[in-house]
């Protein structure tokens, strides 16, 4: 049986102020890795972004999708699927959000006064998908961690970058969403530089984000990645 392998959490430098390498540059390295696509997950304006925050929304948001966009330009060229999303932070708990368009972000002014509630609830209504990123990781730009089951569809259970670091995150995480039935997620958390690449195979190849987005919820036809391999 064939088997597509994706990457559903990556940084880029042109949206990320802890990124590496531009979003061509990711796709370059993705391509050669053997995977079947990318999701780009640049950090939001309120978290680690790399836009001026003194421009207007809109051109906010239309700096802030570059990354994606050379991405996607590059995975075209090369035969790599490349599809967008964001993570967004409130107060160092993260989430990603899939399914959403540019021209949905360029129209949520206000979205930076949402509540983690608010946003599950504004992006579920828009056709969206909301994971929390890797739930229980300590660092110090996490105050404390904070749960929210209530605030989105799944659990992000194996994190390459959480499991560097050797602390147990991401099976607390597992634990957790196993004993509450929470759906569970894989990524890399990919942001250039060496580390340990991770992600979710499926069994079919992926016409749009809406069928990640499916899969999940329905929780078949994938397996998430935890045997980690140094990029």
């Amino acid at each position: 049986m064939a088997e597509y392998k994706y990457e559903t959490h990556l940084h880029t430098r042109q949206g990320s102020a802890c990124g590496h390498l531009t979003g061509a540059e990711q796709a370059d390295l993705y391509k050669g890795f053997g995977y079947t696509g990318i999701v780009v997950t640049d950090h939001f304006f309120n978290g680690n972004c790399a836009i001026p925050r003194d421009l207007p929304w809109k051109e906010r948001v239309e700096a802030f999708c570059e990354g994606y966009r050379s991405a996607k330009k590059r995975g075209d060229e090369i035969g790599l699927q490349v599809f967008f999303g964001l993570e967004t932070n409130f107060h160092g708990q993260e989430f990603l959000l899939y399914g959403l368009s540019e021209e949905w972000l360029a129209q949520q002014a206000d979205m930076l006064s949402w509540s983690p509630k608010e946003q599950f609830e504004k992006v579920t209504a828009a056709g969206g998908f909301v994971v929390q990123a890797h739930p229980y990781r300590e660092a110090p730009y996490i105050p404390e961690v904070k749960l929210y089951p209530d605030c989105c569809e799944a659990f992000e259970i194996s994190n390459a970058l959480n499991s560097a670091r050797g602390e147990g995150f991401n099976e607390k995480a597992a634990a957790y969403a196993a004993e509450h039935g929470i759906r569970g997620t894989g990524g890399s958390d990919a942001h250039g530089r060496v580390q340990l690449r991770g992600g979710m195979i499926f069994e079919k190849k992926w016409e749009s984000i809406a069928d990640y987005i499916a899969a999940v919820r329905n929780g078949t036809g994938y397996r998430i990645i935890t045997d980690f391999v140094e990029m």
